[in-house]
């Protein structure tokens, strides 16, 4: 998020993030283990919280603001996070994180008897774009009528991760930000054919390791293609005035987004619950399938499986009527994934 005046501006890179949690929400995972030291499998459920917070200004106004990503992880016990992200490193940021993590606490705190008891979530900065002056982690201190209260806010600086760790530690939730490691020479890559080579040659690794991660059923083709569609957003408006970078890089994105795609995410709708059916006619082995899906409260399951489906060439009426969802809503599924 971006700063101007009072106002919080939300920028695409935002818009981003949030996509990839919404619907990639297993590569935040990761992300928390190598910014807080834990162990997660991956295995464990994650439940989002509202984004949307009032807060109260001096002129007794209400300001709604939209945090990035605030959510509980469900393992051996309950830990509630939130993490923001910015495409510049600042300071001030630490006002917004504090005022975002005092409404949580409110909106999830409790009264019992005469005791208001909040609990503050584990907060977390993502920067995109960091110096070398950029600390490890920042800090919070609240004093009280008791005492003095501090609390760390570790950063993540994401121009830090080489291809090979991003992959080696999974954190494959920052691949549509790592063009912002070659911001600095971007200039240099539009006017130079031979070095904007060695940075398609970067991308084609990405997209190959994707795709191995793909073959080995480590991510699935939608996982895929969302990754690759986020880069592409981000690419669009981080290189908006080098025209060469811009088209280089998505021609090695873009060409290889369809490579696989009729293929493997056929094979992925076989696998989601619908061998029982294809014996039956394979409309309704989908439709049963994903019912199964639905029973389980999987809606991001469901518009995977639309995808699926829409892959395989089929309309959008028989789609909806597979997932068991109005038309309009598969409708508005495609739509929003193709701006």
């Amino acid at each position: 998020m971006e700063k101007k005046s009072n106002k919080v501006i939300n920028t695409p890179y935002d818009d981003v993030f949030r996509t990839l949690l919404n619907d990639c929400s297993e590569l935040i995972i990761p992300v928390i283990n190598e910014i807080f030291g834990t162990h997660y499998t991956g295995e464990e459920e994650i439940i989002f919280a509202p984004n949307e917070h009032f807060l109260n200004q001096q002129d007794g106004e209400e300001e709604k603001r939209i945090t990035d990503s605030s959510f509980v992880i469900v393992g051996d016990e309950k830990k509630r996070f939130l993490c923001e992200c910015q495409s510049i490193a600042d300071s001030s940021m630490l006002v917004r994180i504090f005022e975002y993590a005092t409404q949580i606490a409110l909106d999830q705190g409790e009264t019992v008897q005469n005791i208001l008891r909040v609990e503050i979530p584990h907060s977390a900065l993502l920067f995109l774009r960091s110096r070398a002056s950029t600390p490890d982690k920042m800090e919070i201190e609240m004093k009280t009528p008791g005492r003095t209260v501090r609390f760390d806010v570790p950063v993540m600086k994401s121009q830090r991760y080489t291809i090979d760790e991003i992959f080696d530690k999974k954190l494959l939730f920052l691949i549509p930000f790592y063009i912002f490691s070659h911001e600095s020479r971007f200039e240099e890559y539009d006017k130079n054919e031979d070095k904007l080579e060695i940075l398609k040659a970067e991308y084609i690794r990405i997209v190959d390791r994707l795709d191995e991660w793909m073959r080995k059923g480590s991510i699935s083709a939608y996982m895929r293609k969302t990754i690759l569609e986020m880069s592409g957003k981000v690419l669009e408006n981080i290189a908006q005035k080098y025209d060469n970078v811009r088209e280089g890089v998505k021609s090695v994105m873009g060409g290889r987004v369809l490579e696989y795609e009729a293929k493997t995410i056929l094979n992925e709708g076989m696998k989601q619950g619908m061998k029982q059916g294809m014996k039956q006619g394979m409309k309704q082995g989908m439709k049963q399938g994903v019912q199964q899906g639905l029973q389980e409260g999987a809606i991001k399951k469901a518009k995977e499986t639309a995808w699926n489906l829409h892959a395989l060439g089929m309309d959008d009426n028989t789609i909806a009527d597979a997932v068991n969802v109005q038309v309009a809503l598969v409708k508005k599924w495609f739509a929003e994934d193709m701006v």
